[in-house]
């Protein structure tokens, strides 16, 4: 019975964590084929690169509210092999173990599930 209720908490966090990596990995090729800073990697310390992703959400946001919602050029050409950032998370390590049992608990709790998780697994 133990075994069951982990496998499916572990289904659960699976999904919800493949569901959030698409939208993220969508995200960022939307910004991305607008500021082409994106396209390559950035060399610069972290604190940096935080401030060009907010300075770029910042630019994105002030032209989506000047000219409206032009959706035509967002997906054209989009390379998604500028997702670096994929290849170089190291699985494993207690800390990253303790994490992902966090959110796995959250997402089966009272607090953090959502009611069509269940149908989706």
């Amino acid at each position: 019975m133990v075994a069951r209720i982990y496998q499916r908490k572990k289904k659960i966090f699976n999904y919800r964590l493949s569901r959030a990596r698409r939208y993220i990995e969508c995200t960022f090729g939307i910004l991305a084929n607008k500021w082409r800073i994106f396209h390559r990697p950035l060399n610069v310390n972290v604190d940096f690169a935080v401030d060009i992703v907010k300075s770029s959400c910042v630019l994105h946001n002030y032209v989506k509210q000047r000219d409206g919602n032009k959706f035509e050029d967002t997906f054209e050409g989009l390379p998604y092999s500028i997702i670096h950032s994929t290849q170089q998370v190291r699985p494993g390590g207690p800390m990253l173990t303790t994490i992902r049992e966090e959110f796995a608990n959250y997402f089966v709790s009272e607090e953090g599930k959502l009611d069509w998780q269940w149908n989706m697994i």
